[in-house]
Order: structure tokens, then sequence, then C-alpha cells
């Protein structure tokens, strides 16, 4: 399949080699999770919310139109990105194709509420350049999640969607999200109105959590399974086998860290400066990486998707020329040595 094709696959097809792992020049070819099939790669739309910068409506579009026309046909919101910017312009832009050519997923959890401290600031306290004329309200009940999905609809202009992920339940309260949240979703789409439920989150235990105490269909890991750092191989990933729950990996880069083949030791991580243990691994990986002429980016999109767990990885960017590349960087044909090389090295699991 071609970067253009924009298709999706079964769990075993035809083109899926015997060991469960995804052809490694197939950027669009999914696997399903009940109910959906969800494309390999996706789009995720902080960005176009304005994260840690302000773009125009004709930036933000040219952004989508790169992602669609790079074959990328799974795209990801939520009410949390840019106070519901996001959601509006990935909504727009998505009103113009066909409903069936793409998964549409976002979040519930936070409700979007007039804050009548606005005065005239920006939400920059949440990395997002927007008015902080709404605020974020936390409501876990079945009436608060069903209200955001009603919300997020009306905000996308889309009836239809797809995939509904509880948004960072450990943030506010993961017993509340066990206990209620979790069971609404369930009901949501037990009741035909969304196809497929999970949680987002940073935080493996978290996942782990969730995957053992609902049946969800999909989770979203951001940033804890990627080239740089596996922590959700340990909980997270044998729960997802245990239940047959799939994985969107997300943060694949570690905030920047992997998207370049030369990263700067001054990079960003999480929230602070990157530990000298992790530097010295990354060095590491990409000293293997130009061995073997692949460029790091590559091998980090890559990498998740070599997990039998693993249904997607989800990529942002601001900048069209970044959409071009993640979908080149997914379609690259990586030799097994690569990745034979780093699991001998203990950079990788074996």
């Amino acid at each position: 399949m071609s970067a253009s094709d924009g298709g999706t696959g079964s769990i075993r097809g035809a083109d899926t080699p015997d060991d469960g792992r995804r052809p490694q020049n197939s950027p669009t070819g999914g696997v399903s999770a009940p109910g959906l099939d969800v494309p390999a790669l996706g789009y995720g739309a902080a960005n176009v919310g304005n994260l840690f910068r302000a773009l125009s409506d004709d930036d933000a579009w040219a952004v989508l139109e790169a992602a669609w026309d790079s074959g990328i046909r799974y795209f990801d919101t939520a009410p949390h990105y840019g106070l519901g910017l996001s959601e509006r312009r990935l909504g727009a832009f998505l009103q113009t194709k066909p409903r069936d050519e793409y998964v549409l997923s976002t979040k519930v959890g936070r409700l979007l509420r007039p804050n009548p401290d606005h005065d005239g600031g920006l939400d920059t306290a949440n990395d997002f350049h927007v008015p902080d004329d709404l605020r974020r309200e936390w409501d876990f009940s079945a009436d608060g999640i069903r209200t955001s999905l009603e919300e997020s609809r009306e905000r996308l202009g889309i009836e239809r969607i797809d995939l509904l992920y509880l948004h960072d339940p450990e943030r506010h309260d993961l017993d509340l999200a066990l206990a209620e949240a979790l069971p609404a979703l369930e009901q949501l789409r037990d009741g035909g109105e969304v196809a497929a439920v999970g949680i987002g989150s940073m935080v493996s235990d978290a996942l782990a959590a969730a995957v053992r105490s609902a049946d969800l269909d999909l989770v979203m890991v951001a940033g804890r399974y990627t080239l740089l750092e596996q922590p959700a191989s340990a909980e997270v990933l044998p729960a997802c086998r245990e239940t047959g729950t799939g994985i969107v990996a997300a943060s694949v880069f570690n905030s920047g860290l992997l998207a370049s083949s030369e990263p700067r030791r001054d990079g960003r991580y999480e929230y602070g400066q990157l530990p000298d243990e992790l530097w010295e691994r990354l060095q590491r990986i990409g000293r293997v990486c130009a061995a073997h002429d692949v460029p790091l980016p590559a091998a980090a999109v890559q990498f998740p998707l070599r997990s039998d767990t693993v249904r997607s990885v989800v990529v942002g960017g601001s900048r069209p020329v970044q959409l071009r590349q993640n979908a080149e960087y997914a379609a690259l044909d990586i030799p097994a040595a690569l990745w034979e090389e780093l699991a001998a090295e203990g950079l990788i699991p074996a």
C-alpha cells in the first residue's frame, strides 16, 4: 500500500507476516479493533489547536491537507486542545472529505465552560496560544461523558465519532474513572453511539489499571512506548495482550528528541530537562541508526508498530513538510539488522 492509498487492513491480512508485524512500507494499512479499522498512521491534531505557537486558519488547513495528501486517514483531537479550537478546525476540514474514508477520535473527561476570570489573556499555562475565555472542568460522571460527546459533535460539525478516549484520568481521579467514566464509555459503545472506546494517558499504571478493569478496545499510550524508552512494556503491553486491547502509540518522538537524526542535548523531555542516562541511550540509538543509514525519526515512527499489540502510531506536526516527512518515514524500508542490533545492545526489547 502506498502512502496515498489511505486504506485499512484486517488483523491478519494476506500481506501481514505470520509474526503479526505489519509490512514496514505500509503507513496507512491498519489493524482492526472490534467494529473499527484503525489506520496504522494517524495525525494528532493538538498543533492545529495552537499548541506551542499560534497558527492561522489557513496554516492549520494546510497542515491537515498535507496529512490527507500523505495518506493519513486517522485523525485524533480533544476538547483540551486549544479549548475546542482543534476540534473546530479539524471538523471543518474533515467535512470536505468522504466520511467513510477516515477514522475520527476525540476525548472526554474535560468539559469546556465560560471562564469568569478571563481578562483578555491566553491559555499559555496549558501551552495553547488561544484566548482563555473558556476553562476546563473535570467531569467523569455518565452525564458528563455524554455531554462531552455531544459538545464535541457540535464543535466538529460531524455526528459520527468513531473512537472515544477518556483523557488523562489519573490527573483527576483514577478511582472515579474506573468506577463511573469507563462504564459510561462502554454504554455509549454498546448503544451504538461510537464504534470503540478507551483511555489516553502518559502514565503506565493508569493505563494498565484501566485495561484490566474495563472492556476497552484501544488505549492511547503517550510517550510510554517509544524507541527511546518502553516503560509500558512492563504492565501495559501484557495487560493488552491478555484482554485483546489494542494500543495507539502517541508522542513517539519523545517531545521532539527523536524527531531529528541529530538530537540536541538541550532538547525538551516531558516537562523538564533530559536526564543524563536517557541522553546517553539516545546517542547510542542514534549511532546504530546511522550505521544502518536509517534516519532516527523513521526508526522512531516504525518501532512501536513492531509490537503485536500496537495498532497505530499517531504523530503531530505544525507544518505541512513535517506531515509529508512523517509519512515518508512510516513507509521507509528499514532493514531487520537495525532492530536486531538495537535489541542485542539492550536498547529495545528482544
